[in-house]
């Protein structure tokens, strides 16, 4: 048996032709794509930086998951190790924990989350350390807690839109969506379809999914904070601006909390 530190020890491996530019980096293109991630977390460290003196500094810790799901990723595709597999699956389990204990609505589970949210987060932690705990000796078990986060923030996004007339969260929910579902579209179609790709010689999505999920990770975070405010902040006024101008296309969302100037 392989080190799990070894080059290609990983049983995944992705349709990019390996070590095609440089004897060290087996997925060139799958591995630079990450440099979004070591970008935009700082930046969204930055841009929320009020929203965090508000509300939690817990998320400086999310972003600064999110970069280490960017590093982690990079080293597994450079390698295609096991280590950097469980590496970068262990990441994403901290950072989809972590979104889920500071922005859980409390209407879902108000005997946790009434008055109460150090306990739900203590109850988090723990479950994420028995699930890495386990993906060391059964790696399926980080699957299945990695999609079954990851679905249930995405029922609880849905579940807010439908009851919500905020239009500037309706648009970024829906642009959340929409961003996630290229992702995985991109995902599985590099995942399942390889051979058709490698027919017409196109071996970049999932180099793709890097970047449209690293875009999808500012909208999400934005989204569950602004769901998050509407039951922990309500006596503060939340606008959402896009970096690097609000007239611009396209941009990175974060939340500017805006003073109350009326005077007495």
């Amino acid at each position: 048996m392989p080190s799990i530190f070894a080059y290609q020890s990983s049983e995944i491996d992705w349709c990019e032709s390996n070590f095609q530019y440089s004897e060290v980096v087996a997925e060139f293109y799958n591995t630079f794509s990450n440099v979004t991630f070591l970008i935009f977390g700082p930046l969204m460290m930055f841009l929320m930086h009020p929203y965090a003196q508000k509300r939690s500094r817990y998320i400086y810790g999310t972003s600064g998951l999110f970069m280490l799901v960017g590093l982690f990723s990079m080293y597994f595709h450079m390698t295609l190790s096991f280590l950097g597999q469980l590496l970068d699956e262990i990441a994403i389990l901290w950072l989809l924990g972590s979104c889920y204990s500071i922005w859980m609505p409390r209407c879902y589970f108000p005997a946790f989350l009434e008055g109460n949210r150090p306990q739900f987060i203590r109850l988090v932690f723990i479950t994420t350390m028995v699930s890495t705990f386990l993906s060391f000796l059964r790696p399926t078990v980080n699957a299945y807690a990695l999609n079954s986060i990851a679905l249930h923030i995405l029922y609880i996004v849905v579940q807010e839109y439908k009851k919500n007339t905020n239009k500037e969260l309706r648009h970024l929910i829906e642009v959340s969506v929409v961003l996630w579902a290229l992702a995985l579209a991109s995902w599985l179609s590099d995942r399942l379809l390889c051979n058709f790709w490698q027919w017409i010689h196109f071996f970049y999505l999932h180099s793709i999914w890097h970047v449209l999920i690293s875009f999808t990770f500012p909208y999400c975070i934005v989204t569950l904070a602004l769901v998050d405010a509407s039951y922990e902040m309500p006596g503060e006024t939340l606008k959402i601006r896009y970096w690097p101008r609000d007239t611009w296309p396209v941009g990175l969302p974060y939340i500017e909390v805006q003073r109350d100037t009326k005077k007495c």
